[in-house]
């Protein structure tokens, strides 16, 4: 009669082959949490009759390369503010270009026309006059900390309005907007809500600026 015990060891030996193989091999790795500014303000459109300002030709956002991806960038002001850094498992949904351009084009179509460069080409082939253009630089998008505990959204925004000639686009008017808005708690959580509420305050602060231009 055949012995059992080499089948045995053979199987006992494969077991630990097994065991000590999945114990090397890597974690499933950890997706990053993605966020934007949430749904906005939902309100009715807003009839083009009711429209009480000029329209306006809302360019792309243009950005410094620290913030053309997606990583939600925080800094340190209490240890060393010249240094940006990434939350490791948080994202922005998009660019932050986009979302804040996303969050002024809501805020200024409440009382005019925001257009981009297609529909105000269409305006202007419809007979209508040549709309202004407002140019935005995203100078600072970031999670600030003045201490571990104390920390805010910090936006800066560089806007340019201009005027769109024959002989080309000539300067009217241009201000810095500078923002902020306290985060509940020192996290990417609390980053995002408090940046998503300085965009606001940003893109209402824009606004009215431009109200004021004639």
């Amino acid at each position: 009669m055949l012995s059992l015990r080499p089948f045995r060891l053979l199987v006992l030996l494969a077991a630990s082959l097994a065991a000590a193989c999945s114990s090397i091999l890597p974690d499933k790795p950890v997706r990053p949490t993605l966020y934007d500014f949430g749904p906005g303000v939902v309100a009715a459109g807003v009839a083009p009759g009711n429209l009480t300002q000029p329209p306006i030709l809302l360019a792309e956002v243009d950005v410094s390369s620290t913030f053309e991806g997606t990583p939600i960038m925080y800094r340190l002001g209490y240890a060393d503010a010249n240094q940006v850094r990434p939350y490791s498992l948080a994202r922005w949904s998009a660019p932050p270009a986009q979302l804040v351009r996303q969050r002024i084009r809501e805020h200024l179509g409440r009382d005019r026309l925001v257009l981009d460069n297609e529909e105000a080409a269409a305006l202007v082939r419809s007979g209508g006059a040549k709309p202004r253009v407002l140019r935005i630089e995203l100078e600072e998008f970031t999670h600030y900390f003045e201490s571990q505990a104390k920390s805010f959204g910090l936006v800066r925004l560089r806007c340019t309005l201009l005027d769109n000639t024959s002989a080309g686009e000539r300067l009217v008017a241009q201000r810095t907007i500078t923002l902020q808005s306290p985060a509940a708690s020192p996290d990417a959580s609390g980053g995002v809500r408090a940046l998503a509420a300085a965009t606001d305050e940003a893109a209402q602060e824009v606004a009215r600026w431009l109200q004021g231009q004639r």
